[in-house]
């Protein structure tokens, strides 16, 4: 009990009055045979002085982490326990209006927005590649171009290009704009725009493990982060790319033309009141990316109870052809308005990838966190 009332005491008081239930609530049924009780999340906003404005409250706890569904991919596995600390976390991606704020305060000067380095492209690169001219080198960013017809889909280049003069003001080149579009996801910023918006902004980037509790919502082991079935009366609740309306990755006009972000708090939020943890745009996490790290954890640990898990000390991923195994990667989470169920399934919550820290894209942003305040 001594340890429940430190914890306690590290919390809001309005998380307090939540959180004391849960317990008494453990303490109770842990006296009788069965399972633990199923408590449903409250939502508990910040009120401005506990933490930021349009920031909830995510209790934390002992959650099943990845997946052993019939389609998660291997390194979603294997399931284990973890247990994770409470935190504040921003109820939506950091917006292009937000991250304009910073901006504008800072003149801070995005990746894509500068001139590549040839540092940091080559660890992504066979050895012996030699340094290309300097032309080649032009401030971009990666972008979805799609394609005019159906294609094989084992090879994404088919529908992705560096282009110049992409970056968070636009994202699809720049010919593109965010005109209107000041309440949607900031895309085009790389690992380190995001930490350097966290430290302007006074906050962090979350865990893997904690983003996944998070976008669990309190369903814990469901297969999406809205429950077991894609589709909830009759529509699929995040914006991901629906294949029954246009075959992936086809943008012609007659398919229908290119898809994009939504606006955030377009679709339902979850238990703890979070809005697009999948979907949408993919969200950058603070953990270097081991494509066997669950398997490590559960080698290390067995059935113990893993307590906060902040990821590995380097990176690992052998199933990415022409990229060293060893390359640098940061662990993106949640998937984006370009997965759907023929090519990319990740808007499920155990889902996971690596990406180059210093690759900016059109479909990845992020959301932060914040501890609470010990008082």
């Amino acid at each position: 009990m001594k340890l429940i009332s430190k914890r306690l005491a590290t919390l809001p008081t309005i998380a307090l009055v939540v959180v004391a239930s849960i317990v008494v609530a453990l303490l109770i049924y842990s006296q009788v045979d069965g399972p633990p009780p199923i408590v449903t999340p409250v939502v508990i906003q910040s009120d401005g002085k506990n933490a930021p404005l349009n920031m909830v409250w995510v209790p934390g706890g002992e959650f099943l982490m990845g997946s052993e569904y019939k389609k998660a991919m291997a390194n979603e596995k294997p399931v284990h326990r973890v247990n994770i600390s409470g935190f504040w976390m921003d109820k939506t991606h950091v917006t292009n209006d937000q991250f304009a704020e910073f901006i504008k305060a800072t003149n801070y000067l995005t990746t894509a927005e500068q001139i590549p380095s040839w540092d940091t492209i080559k660890v992504q690169l066979p050895p012996g590649i030699p340094k290309p001219p300097a032309s080649v080198l032009v401030p971009g960013a990666m972008v979805f171009v799609g394609t005019q017809d159906e294609v094989s889909l084992n090879d994404y280049s088919q529908w992705w290009a560096y282009v110049p003069g992409a970056n968070w003001r636009h994202p699809n080149g720049p010919e593109s704009n965010i005109k209107g579009k000041g309440n949607h996801p900031v895309v085009q910023v790389s690992y380190q725009d995001a930490l350097e918006y966290a430290e302007w902004v006074g906050k962090r980037l979350p865990s893997e493990a904690e983003w996944e509790f998070a976008a669990r919502g309190g369903l814990n082991q469901a297969t999406y982060a809205w429950g077991d079935q894609l589709e909830s009366d009759g529509k699929i609740p995040a914006n991901i790319w629906d294949i029954k309306k246009q075959t992936f990755p086809v943008i012609s006009p007659k398919a229908g033309g290119a898809v994009s972000t939504s606006a955030v708090k377009t679709y339902p939020k979850n238990g703890y009141g979070l809005y697009d943890m999948t979907g949408n745009a993919w969200q950058w996490v603070s953990d270097w990316y081991r494509f066997d790290y669950f398997a490590i954890q559960v080698r290390q640990n067995g059935d113990n109870l893993i307590i906060n898990p902040r990821g590995p000390n380097q990176s690992y991923d052998p199933t990415e052809p022409g990229v060293p195994s060893n390359a640098p990667k940061r662990v993106i989470r949640g998937g984006s308005f370009l997965c759907n169920e023929s090519y990319c399934q990740s808007y499920r919550p155990s889902a996971r990838r690596g990406s180059d820290p210093y690759s900016p894209m059109s479909h990845l942003g992020f959301r932060l966190v914040k501890d609470p305040v010990i008082q």
